[in-house]
């Protein structure tokens, strides 16, 4: 028989946020301080590799450097220092979406999703410490792949496990998860971003470290708050489970349509971990005056605007989605993940404006920043909760892990192109990159767009639904 917890009862708990499981509190604070350690290395990466372990003098040491060096370059032509680090850099975050798949598989057939998120905390603490020996730089990024892969499908599955199928909490649920693990991803810039950059790059990587063990510390003592593993197949018999029904096979079809669209999302969206922060880092001015204290602001500050305005942005979005679906008026599904495409593209013509204000040797105002990461907060909002909510509540239940895996995993081409996309910062002029990305985003929300009316009755969506 197949174990279906999530789907048929949701596991008795007391509720202590927002009328909602207390399991929710717990992997909110577990995801919150994994967002910390991922958001606190990816704030440092590109600098510190630009900055620093690229340059002659420094990469020699590096194990396994030239090899890298030598199969990025039979793909993409030679790389200077920049384009090379913007490759590692996509490669990395690729990667580290990708295994979830393998993660969610294992899980669902063999370990559970318990032992897999152990296993993924231990080997994402250890790849974040390694990172302070530069010489590991690639051993150290390997386990971090590895770690997130067993991680991140894993924990995100317990919170759609923690509701029955028909429970209306479930979007809410993860909009909530997504302002909580924006608290680490919020703190992770100010904290390991500025030891990282102002004290040693070693500093940082080892306050990544650390914060990745508190997570596993609050997920191993919260267990008892937490659902069931949903291992669908036994062991013995990996063979005896009865083929997809055809709405199973429906319903899958119309997630892997939005998971190949959205890999333009990620493309463009992540350029913000990228090629945001040379700009912030060359050509915004970072001198601050505020009486009691005059300095500079830390390039990686900039990106604590993303969560910070997901803490501000949230509570009137779902006020206004109900309100909404109160009046017949809500978007659809669809809808609201192509309006994430055109705001991510509105975002980078503000940075093109941005770049066309600039005279030789000008620096830009970093208010160009603040509103660049406003625009594209309201993006992701629209394309994050909502898609990990529509994994949740479509998916055949005994392939969610893996169908919440290939969700993150959407984001493996989206990575690459953007590493791909990066490459070509040093080269263009700064208008007409941003003018490029914001193409490329607009033209996806486009095709996200068209497949409206044939998905909605996929979703199970009403037909009168705003597009």
């Amino acid at each position: 028989m197949h174990k279906q917890m999530s789907r048929n009862a949701a596991p008795v708990s007391h509720p202590d946020l927002f009328g909602h499981p207390k399991g929710l509190t717990v992997l909110s604070a577990t995801e919150m301080w994994e967002r910390f350690s991922y958001y606190g290395m990816a704030s440092l990466l590109v600098l510190y590799l630009v900055k620093y372990l690229l340059l002659p003098g420094q990469v020699e040491a590096v194990i396994g450097y030239r090899a890298v060096k030598a199969v990025l370059e039979g793909m993409f032509g030679p790389l200077a220092p920049q384009p090379l680090a913007s490759q590692i850099f996509g490669f990395y975050a690729g990667f580290a979406y990708l295994l979830p798949i393998f993660g969610g598989y294992l899980a669902d057939r063999f370990f559970g999703q318990r032992r897999m998120a152990i296993a993924g905390a231990l080997l994402m603490a250890a790849g974040h410490f390694l990172m302070a020996a530069e010489a590991f730089l690639f051993v150290a990024l390997g386990l971090l792949v590895l770690g997130m892969g067993a991680f991140k499908p894993n924990v995100s599955t317990q919170v759609g496990s923690l509701y029955a199928p028909d429970d209306r909490r479930r979007v809410r649920a993860y909009s909530i998860y997504y302002v909580g693990i924006n608290i680490g991803a919020f703190a992770a810039p100010l904290v390991a971003g500025t030891l990282g950059g102002e004290v040693g790059w070693h500093y940082g990587f080892a306050a990544a470290g650390v914060g990745m063990l508190i997570s596993l510390a609050i997920y191993l003592a919260g267990l008892r708050h937490l659902p069931p593993d949903e291992r669908r197949t036994p062991r013995a018999l990996p063979a005896a489970a009865p083929p997809l029904e055809g709405h199973e096979r429906l319903a899958i079809s119309g997630l892997l349509a939005v998971f190949l669209l959205t890999a333009f999302f990620w493309a463009t969206y992540e350029q913000q971990s990228n090629t945001l922060m040379l700009w912030a880092d060359d050509f915004t001015d970072r001198r601050a005056d505020l009486g009691v204290w005059t300095g500079h602001i830390p390039t990686t500050w900039f990106l604590a605007l993303n969560p910070l305005m997901i803490f501000v942005l949230t509570p009137p979005l779902l006020k206004l989605w109900a309100w909404q679906a109160r009046s017949g008026t809500e978007m659809s599904t669809i809808g609201k993940l192509a309006l994430a495409f055109f705001f991510v593209g509105l975002a980078n013509l503000v940075m093109a404006a941005a770049a066309l204000t600039l005279g030789s040797g000008d620096k830009a105002s970093p208010l160009w920043l603040v509103a660049y990461f406003v625009i594209v907060t309201i993006g992701e909002l629209h394309l994050g909760p909502v898609g990990l909510a529509l994994v949740s509540r479509i998916a055949p239940a005994r392939v969610l892990s893996l169908m919440m895996g290939l969700w993150l995993a959407a984001s493996f081409p989206g990575e690459i192109l953007g590493g791909w996309l990066g490459g070509f910062w040093s080269s263009m002029d700064k208008a007409h990159f941003f003018l490029m990305i914001a193409a490329i985003a607009a033209g996806a929300g486009a095709a996200v767009l068209a497949l409206n009316p044939a998905l909605r009755s996929v979703f199970d969506e009403r037909r009168d639904m705003a597009p």
